[in-house]
């Protein structure tokens, strides 16, 4: 049995989101690599695994075990991982994760997209249209996300979506070597009683 809203293709536009694929390897690895100096400053890894370097950590080889391992935690009902294209191009990536069912019924969310399209509303929709799937096929009702204060750029797309902020989680994440800050922000099903992406569109974006 599926667990709700998996697997899952949504399209508004030129803008589609959808699972990954293992033929996506070439052009995610291609994507990510070109990349490096947008997209490095703001994403983490384990500081107790060996440093790589960034075409080390985004090859074709790690595309494959992390497409594996986001389909067992897709199936087991715990991450909706979504490639994100544009007139049917990767461009991006959105990871709804840490789905916690029950009285929770809450998740997480985290997003990158290519810098040849940055600044084009592409992101903005994607996220949207996940957002809908999110507090409708898959039943949450809450969505979190964890933004570093110098990232300007994800930060006008949550306040688009109209995610609050709530606060500050101090040396959150380890990124760029070092233990940083993240500004705390929600989305909650009740705040978007017409949709996210209608009221995303009602207000003049993509």
């Amino acid at each position: 049995m599926s667990p709700p809203g998996w697997p899952a293709r949504l399209a508004h536009r030129d803008v589609t989101v959808r699972p990954l694929r293992a033929r996506d390897a070439v052009a995610w690895s291609e994507v990510r690599v070109r990349n490096e100096q947008w997209l490095a400053p703001w994403e983490g890894r384990a500081p107790t695994q060996p440093a790589a370097s960034w075409r080390e950590r985004n090859s074709t080889a790690v595309f494959s075990v992390m497409l594996r391992q986001q389909r067992r935690e897709a199936r087991a009902g715990r991450l909706l991982p979504f490639a994100v294209e544009l007139e049917g191009r990767l461009a991006g990536h959105i990871t709804v994760g840490g789905v916690t069912r029950g009285a929770f019924d809450s998740a997480h969310v985290g997003y990158w997209i290519d810098q040849r399209v940055s600044g084009r509303g592409v992101m903005t929709t994607a996220l949207a249209l996940v957002l809908d799937h999110c507090f409708g096929p898959a039943r949450l009702h809450r969505v979190e996300a964890n933004v570093r204060p110098e990232n300007a750029a994800s930060l006008r797309v949550l306040d688009k979506l109209g995610f609050l902020p709530e606060g500050l989680h101090r040396r959150y994440l380890f990124i760029d070597e070092a233990w940083r800050d993240h500004l705390a922000f929600a989305l909650l099903v009740e705040e978007v009683p017409d949709g996210v992406l209608r009221t995303l569109l009602r207000r003049g974006g993509r």
